[in-house]
């Protein structure tokens, strides 16, 4: 099978709008959480999220190119645009500098729930109406969680695999891991992967309230979300996109591009137990990264970080350290483990994809983002654990691996390695 490498990436989060701006808030150990703005919130157990802060598609975009999309889809052709122009493909004011073969380049882009705030608006605009049936005629194609993946392939002319993912908090991971397998079995050459979620909207703080998934934490947004923390109480919804340009080894080395890291092993596993709370025993997690182990080729010990999924919820956070050390054996010890979700919030289908960006800066700047917002010890968790608290860790980043897990027992792991020749 052919080696699958990283040339290009991109990143829009609540601690940066680009990869830079990204790199720099994961050092700093940022918190982007603050009180909603995109709606009036006074009314809900949460009011607050990890929005997007002086976000201007229009850096990137062209404002004819986005101007009828859902933010869902703008955000995810602003990640894949950074990608593009880091892997070459496009030079620095956005024209193309190199020609790919169309039928030989997809895309694989992941959403968990799609354009939820089209849908809320052309619904809350119906029933506060006359009642006649005026929806836009673009409702649906901005709503559907497929035009992600559709708007990319048509703004870079990719003619090749072209489809979305779609299963919850997992759907970047095995956007990510599809993308790699069309390259690995030779039916592409280059893949423009990822995932984008942009869902702070009052059906979706609504409906996870009522779930009991957030953390109401008001009085204090920027530490609310506290993974491994005792007094963790939810997670703190997040939005935006992370972009990963995939290409064989063959076709990256033939055009000269900048290889920022291979991807070394994946795998997906179901934990088959519950809609939403996951097995106590992490046992689905664990299969995850055993496997990715074994397809990578690698031992428990060759791992250096593990980005976790890590929500700060009061169940998945003991389970997946439970699964990890399941996985790691005595290993567990001399590796390092956080959780980026601390400072991003969680960004539900795209989680995976902005995390996976994360493991490869890791990689590239031999340092371990902290998990951020660490008061109080949490006696089920093994306190021989290095969990990163509070600040970032420098030490050499040779292989990482990053752990999504989604409503319905969707598990997904995938691990990168610094790029040998």
């Amino acid at each position: 099978m052919k080696r699958v490498v990283v040339t290009g990436i991109g990143a829009l989060t609540a601690i940066g709008n680009s990869v830079p701006e990204y790199l720099a808030g994961l050092k700093a150990g940022q918190s982007g959480a603050g009180p909603i703005t995109q709606f009036d919130a006074e009314k809900f157990k949460t009011q607050f999220a990890c929005e997007l802060k002086d976000w201007d598609p229009n850096t990137l975009l062209d404002r004819k190119v986005h101007r009828r999309l859902d933010r869902y889809c703008t955000m995810a052709l602003y990640a894949a645009e950074e990608a593009m122009r880091m892997a070459g493909i496009h030079d620095a004011e956005g024209n193309k500098v190199f020609e790919l073969d169309p039928d030989r380049a997809g895309t694989i882009w992941a959403s968990g729930i799609g354009g939820l705030s089209t849908l809320e608006k052309e619904i809350t605009d119906f029933v506060s109406g006359d009642g006649t049936p005026r929806y836009n005629p673009f409702m649906i194609p901005r709503m559907i969680a497929n035009m992600g993946a559709g708007h990319i392939s048509m703004h870079f002319n990719l003619r090749g695999p072209s489809y979305a993912t779609v299963s919850a908090c997992a759907s970047g991971g095995h956007a990510l891991a599809a993308a790699a397998d069309d390259i690995r079995l030779g039916r592409a050459d280059f893949m423009v992967t990822g995932g984008s979620e942009g869902v702070i909207t009052q059906v979706a703080i609504g409906g996870f309230n009522n779930m009991k998934a957030l953390s109401t934490r008001n009085d204090d947004p920027a530490t609310a979300s506290r993974p491994y923390d005792a007094e963790r109480e939810g997670f703190v919804l997040g939005e935006g996109a992370g972009a990963l340009v995939l290409e064989s080894l063959e076709h990256a080395q033939a055009r000269g591009a900048t290889i920022l890291c291979e991807i070394a092993g994946y795998a997906a596993s179901s934990d088959a137990h519950h809609i939403s709370a996951p097995h106590p025993e992490g046992a689905g997690a664990k299969m995850a990264m055993v496997n990715a182990l074994k397809d990578a080729g690698l031992q428990p010990e060759d791992v250096d970080y593990i980005n976790t999924h890590g929500t700060s919820t009061p169940l998945g956070d003991t389970a997946e350290l439970k699964a990890i050390k399941l996985a790691f054996g005595d290993a567990v010890y001399d590796l390092n483990i956080s959780s980026t979700k601390s400072m991003t919030g969680h960004l539900l289908g795209a989680a995976a994809a902005i995390e996976s960006v994360a493991c490869i800066l890791a990689i590239q700047h031999n340092f371990v983002p902290p998990t951020i917002n660490h008061f109080n010890d949490d006696p089920e968790i093994d306190p021989k654990l290095n969990l990163t608290f509070n600040k970032m860790q420098e030490r050499e980043v040779n292989v990482a691996l990053s752990n999504t897990f989604g409503f319905g027992g969707h598990n997904s792991a995938t691990i990168f390695k610094a790029f040998k020749s």
